[in-house]
Order: structure tokens, then sequence, then C-alpha cells
């Protein structure tokens, strides 16, 4: 489930409240009324990004949601070529053929192609 963003100003206490005063996750999240896992993910990802307090104040609310989530890049979809469906249909009237038979020819032909799951 995707989570809300929280403002900056939320982002900003909380990472007040933990570098400069020490406090623990629960007393943050009840401080700040977020869960206390949203002050661990916000405190590890401030960690990762090498976010350091105190945040510079010219840093724009999009800046720094640049810095906390980055863009991943997306693994791009693997081209599989598809089957010759009339073909597999005409095949399948014959006597003898299978469609396991027919998927093995497949697979032959295209070992990266469709598989069984």
């Amino acid at each position: 489930m995707t989570q809300e963003r929280l403002s900056v100003r939320t982002i900003r206490e909380i990472l007040r409240l933990k570098f400069e005063i020490g406090l623990s996750n629960r007393a943050i999240a009840r401080a700040c009324r977020v869960s206390n896992s949203t002050v661990g993910e916000y405190i590890a990802r401030a960690e990762r990004a090498e976010v350091e307090w105190p945040i510079a104040e010219e840093l724009s609310e999009e800046e720094l949601y640049q810095q906390l989530f980055p863009e991943v890049d997306k693994p791009k979809a693997i081209e599989r070529p598809m089957p010759n469906w009339e073909e597999v249909h005409r095949d399948l009237s014959r006597r003898g053929v299978t469609l396991m038979l027919l998927w093995q020819e497949y697979r032959v032909q295209h070992p990266d192609g469709y598989g069984r799951s």
C-alpha cells in the first residue's frame, strides 16, 4: 500500500527530534502524530541519503524528496515471442498432437519464450 507523503515540516521535525534532541522513534511518533514505522523509515532514508542535521533552509521541498526518495530504474520487461495461435489450433486438430507436445516444440525454437509456471 502506498504511503501518503509527509509534509516537509513534519519530516524536518522528525529529523530534528531524532538528531538534535535524541528522542526515541516511539516518542517522535507520538509527538508528530505518525506511526512508529513511518518515523523509522524516514530516519533510515535520511541516513541512506546522507542528509545531515541541520538541513539547509534553502533546500526546497522537492529537493529534499528527491534525496529521500531517489528514482529507481525499473527493469525492462523481457520480450518473449508469442506462439502462432492459428498454427497451434490447426495442429491440435491432428491426431496424436497435444498441447504439451506443441509447447515443447515451441520451447526448443524459443528457449527464452513463455514457460510453465
